[in-house]
């Protein structure tokens, strides 16, 4: 196919030559990384009149945990088939569900009570229940803090995600890792503070809604990293076509126009912040490529977390470069396990057969996570950083419908933990009912559990605020009370 575009003029020739608008345009726009050194040219003179910089911020109070990796399993895991032991529902097994209300089943697809479809042993020094579907995460109890009586407001995947990692089931509020960021900025100005790397098999049930900003300026934002490709973050590198000397051209042109902008527009936070987005593209021209390199690791490191098994569908990766982004300075990672839906199912949404459903998302889950906490001990980061793993909800003691062997829904009773810095380890926190169907001792909501996560990091979550539409807006909004039992 013939281009009518007119070739563009060299502009180590061509000086004299009357340069187009749509050429300049091209040139400048050719590369991020051109706009973006222009503005460093020019940093220190911008930063001085903006107050919205990234540079690391001062906690509420002393912290204890200096960054955070979330494991979010999207689909919503069962507890009762993972951490949540019940001998009664053994018992029970076959038998009409009774005494617990209306079903809160997404179906309504009301069946029998179901025992376990796996064996469960105790494990560790603490004797923590684990089923046999998780054998290298049952190496760890030791290590973690499982909170059993989690509650959810909704039974429906999209805002029951929006939930756990945005605090609201509606769209359009900042996420966990946007208000870390927002809170106490950044501790590496090449990278992102918030990075995400989704399932390369798909995203979760509300795409990227999941780690925005919302009403947060946008620098706060998660920077989604492409895990099913080689290279993560896209129009990094300028152009082959564009030669050294065009490119400090452009540079120099650009950073004459932004300094005649900045004085002309003293306190202009959006341009500031605007180009700083820029600058830090450009640093991430070799911070990002060097970061997520994970040929740089030991053949023992890449075995640890199954880099070459398949089985685990690239989720390895995700993991193993979690760390090396954590030691490189980003605040916040979160690394999603399973997509949105699919057929068969690409998450932990176990309607058909839940043992099926299963087996296969815990081949590619349980083996990297359990690496990335060895890992993060080994190394001596474990003590300051703190491990979230998180699903949405949990999954019914009953059957979907009479003779099947899926599980539905479950909001009023689920399994999260908690690892590493400030919180008790070998522990576990609250119960549910005896068959797992309500939280029965010490519940947990949502919101507590982000209250305690902002605790652990120095954050006040009824201070750490931002002023929306008339409201103080915060992540756990009216509520949440920190979980002090689980911590150190």
């Amino acid at each position: 196919m013939s281009s009518n575009r007119e070739p563009l003029p060299n502009l180590e020739t061509n000086g004299n030559i009357p340069f187009p608008r749509r050429h300049f345009l091209w040139h400048s726009g050719g590369g991020l990384g051109a706009i973006a050194l222009a503005w460093m040219l020019n940093r220190d003179r911008l930063h001085a009149s903006t107050s919205d910089s990234r540079s690391a911020i001062a906690p509420h109070f002393a912290p204890k945990a200096k960054r955070v990796v979330q494991v979010f399993c999207a689909g919503g895991v069962s507890h009762l088939d993972t951490f949540d032991y019940k001998p009664d529902l053994e018992k029970m097994d076959g038998k009409s569900l009774e005494g617990k209300g209306e079903n809160l089943g997404f179906f309504g697809q009301p069946g029998r009570l179901m025992k376990s479809v796996y064996g469960f042993k105790q494990h560790g020094k603490s004797g923590a229940w684990v089923s046999d579907l998780l054998p290298k995460l049952s190496e760890c109890v030791d290590d973690v803090c499982f909170i059993k009586s989690m509650v959810a407001k909704s039974n429906n995947h999209t805002p029951a995600a929006f939930q756990m990692n945005s605090g609201f089931t509606l769209n359009g509020f900042p996420c966990m890792g946007s208000w870390l960021s927002y809170g106490l900025g950044t501790e590496n100005e090449n990278l992102p503070a918030f990075v995400v790397l989704p399932d390369p098999r798909g995203l979760p049930a509300g795409g990227s809604i999941n780690w925005t900003s919302g009403f947060l300026p946008a620098n706060h934002q998660g920077v989604a990293f492409r895990t099913q490709s080689n290279e993560p973050v896209p129009d990094l590198q300028t152009p082959k076509h564009v030669t050294a000397s065009a490119r400090m051209a452009d540079m120099q042109l650009l950073a004459a126009m932004n300094r005649e902008f900045a004085d002309g527009h003293p306190g202009d936070s959006a341009f500031g912040a605007r180009l700083r987005s820029y600058e830090l593209a450009a640093q991430m021209q070799t911070s990002i490529p060097e970061a997520t390199d994970l040929s740089m690791e030991t053949a023992a490191t890449q075995q640890m977390y199954g880099l070459d098994e398949p089985a685990n569908k690239g989720f390895a990766r995700n993991c193993l470069t979690a760390r090396r982004l954590l030691e490189r300075g980003v605040r916040f990672v979160q690394i999603l396990n399973g997509g949105s839906f699919g057929s068969p199912r690409i998450n932990w949404d176990g309607h058909e057969n839940v043992k099926e459903n299963h087996d296969t998302q815990a081949l590619t889950m349980d083996k990297p996570v359990a690496a990335l906490i060895q890992d993060l001990k080994q190394r001596g980061m474990f003590e300051d950083t703190l491990f979230v793993w998180t699903t949405e909800f949990g999954r019914s003691p009953t059957t979907q419908g009479i003779g099947a062997p899926g599980r539905d829904h479950h909001p009023t009773a689920f399994t999260c933990f908690l690892a590493g810095a400030g919180v008790k380890k070998g522990m576990e926190y609250g119960s549910s009912d005896e068959i797992g169907y309500f939280a029965a001792e010490n519940k947990v909501t949502i919101p507590d559990f982000h209250a305690t996560i902002l605790n652990l990091l120095g954050l006040d979550h009824e201070k750490l605020t931002f002023y929306h539409n008339g409201i103080n807006r915060r992540l756990t909004d009216v509520h949440g009370q920190v979980i002090q039992g689980i911590l150190s």
